[in-house]
Protein backbone atom coordinates (compact mmCIF):
# COMPACT_ATOMS: atom_id res chain seq x y z
CA UNK A 1 0.00 0.00 0.00
CA UNK A 2 1.46 3.43 -1.05
CA UNK A 3 1.24 6.09 0.84
CA UNK A 4 -0.06 9.48 -0.10
CA UNK A 5 1.07 12.90 1.02
CA UNK A 6 -0.48 16.32 0.62
CA UNK A 7 -0.06 18.30 -2.37
CA UNK A 8 2.28 21.38 -2.12
CA UNK A 9 1.52 24.89 -4.00
CA UNK A 10 3.30 25.09 -6.88
CA UNK A 11 5.24 28.36 -5.29
CA UNK A 12 6.80 25.92 -2.14
CA UNK A 13 7.42 23.44 -4.91
CA UNK A 14 9.50 25.63 -7.23
CA UNK A 15 10.78 26.80 -3.83
CA UNK A 16 12.49 22.99 -2.91
CA UNK A 17 13.71 22.46 -6.73
CA UNK A 18 15.19 26.05 -6.24
CA UNK A 19 16.87 24.74 -3.35
CA UNK A 20 17.94 21.77 -4.09
CA UNK A 21 19.66 22.77 -7.23
CA UNK A 22 21.22 25.36 -4.76
CA UNK A 23 22.89 22.08 -3.25
CA UNK A 24 23.66 20.36 -6.54
CA UNK A 25 25.84 23.36 -7.07
CA UNK A 26 27.08 23.82 -3.97
CA UNK A 27 28.61 20.06 -4.33
CA UNK A 28 29.93 20.86 -7.82
CA UNK A 29 31.45 23.77 -6.70
CA UNK A 30 33.59 21.84 -4.21
CA UNK A 31 34.03 19.33 -6.63
CA UNK A 32 32.87 16.47 -4.93
CA UNK A 33 31.29 13.87 -6.48
CA UNK A 34 27.51 13.02 -5.35
CA UNK A 35 29.64 9.48 -4.45
CA UNK A 36 31.67 11.12 -1.87
CA UNK A 37 28.73 13.55 -0.64
CA UNK A 38 26.28 10.54 -0.33
CA UNK A 39 28.73 8.91 1.55
CA UNK A 40 29.37 11.87 4.09
CA UNK A 41 25.82 12.20 4.72
CA UNK A 42 25.19 9.10 5.15
CA UNK A 43 22.55 8.33 2.61
CA UNK A 44 22.20 6.52 -0.90
CA UNK A 45 23.69 8.25 -4.44
CA UNK A 46 19.18 7.91 -5.06
CA UNK A 47 18.16 9.91 -2.08
CA UNK A 48 21.03 12.17 -2.94
CA UNK A 49 19.70 12.66 -6.82
CA UNK A 50 16.16 13.27 -4.76
CA UNK A 51 17.37 16.01 -2.61
CA UNK A 52 19.18 17.68 -5.06
CA UNK A 53 15.68 17.52 -7.38
CA UNK A 54 14.03 19.05 -4.39
CA UNK A 55 11.79 16.15 -3.47
CA UNK A 56 9.63 17.14 -0.71
CA UNK A 57 9.21 13.40 0.29
CA UNK A 58 12.71 13.63 1.72
CA UNK A 59 12.87 14.55 5.06
CA UNK A 60 14.46 17.58 6.67
CA UNK A 61 16.97 15.97 8.71
CA UNK A 62 18.44 14.58 5.06
CA UNK A 63 18.23 17.88 3.33
CA UNK A 64 20.60 19.01 7.02
CA UNK A 65 23.03 16.28 6.64
CA UNK A 66 23.91 16.90 2.93
CA UNK A 67 24.22 21.04 4.31
CA UNK A 68 26.69 19.30 6.80
CA UNK A 69 28.73 17.51 4.35
CA UNK A 70 28.67 20.66 2.03
CA UNK A 71 29.64 22.34 5.19
CA UNK A 72 26.67 24.25 4.88
CA UNK A 73 24.89 23.52 8.17
CA UNK A 74 25.18 27.37 9.30
CA UNK A 75 23.08 27.48 6.94
CA UNK A 76 19.83 26.07 8.74
CA UNK A 77 19.66 28.88 11.18
CA UNK A 78 18.87 31.62 8.49
CA UNK A 79 15.55 29.27 7.59
CA UNK A 80 12.37 31.04 9.00
CA UNK A 81 14.67 33.95 10.85
CA UNK A 82 12.38 36.80 9.70
CA UNK A 83 9.11 35.85 10.46
CA UNK A 84 7.41 39.19 9.36
CA UNK A 85 3.69 37.74 9.52
CA UNK A 86 4.24 36.12 13.08
CA UNK A 87 5.59 39.97 14.25
CA UNK A 88 2.45 41.35 12.82
CA UNK A 89 -0.08 38.99 14.24
CA UNK A 90 1.41 39.50 17.69
CA UNK A 91 1.52 42.96 17.61
CA UNK A 92 -1.91 42.66 16.99
CA UNK A 93 -2.61 40.89 20.04
CA UNK A 94 -0.77 43.30 21.98
CA UNK A 95 -3.59 44.80 23.82
CA UNK A 96 -4.12 44.33 27.64
CA UNK A 97 -6.75 41.22 29.00
CA UNK A 98 -8.88 42.52 31.33
CA UNK A 99 -8.31 40.72 34.85
CA UNK A 100 -11.30 39.21 37.09
CA UNK A 101 -11.36 41.46 40.06
CA UNK A 102 -10.23 40.35 43.45
CA UNK A 103 -11.67 38.56 45.83
CA UNK A 104 -12.44 39.60 48.89
CA UNK A 105 -10.11 38.22 51.77
CA UNK A 106 -13.61 38.47 54.52
CA UNK A 107 -13.64 34.53 55.12
CA UNK A 108 -10.68 31.96 55.36
CA UNK A 109 -11.22 29.66 52.28
CA UNK A 110 -9.23 27.13 53.21
CA UNK A 111 -8.89 24.80 56.25
CA UNK A 112 -4.90 25.26 56.55
CA UNK A 113 -5.87 28.75 57.73
CA UNK A 114 -8.25 27.26 60.70
CA UNK A 115 -5.57 24.52 61.62
CA UNK A 116 -2.99 26.67 61.98
CA UNK A 117 -0.98 25.53 65.22
CA UNK A 118 -0.33 29.10 66.01
CA UNK A 119 -3.96 29.73 66.47
CA UNK A 120 -4.25 26.74 68.86
CA UNK A 121 -1.92 28.39 71.27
Amino acid sequence: MSRTFPNLLPRISRLLQGYGSNLKLSRLRRKFSAETVAQRAGISRKTLYRVEQGDPTVALGIYARVMQALRLENDLSRLAVDDELGRKLQDADLAPKRRSPKRSEAAPSSKADTNDPKEKS
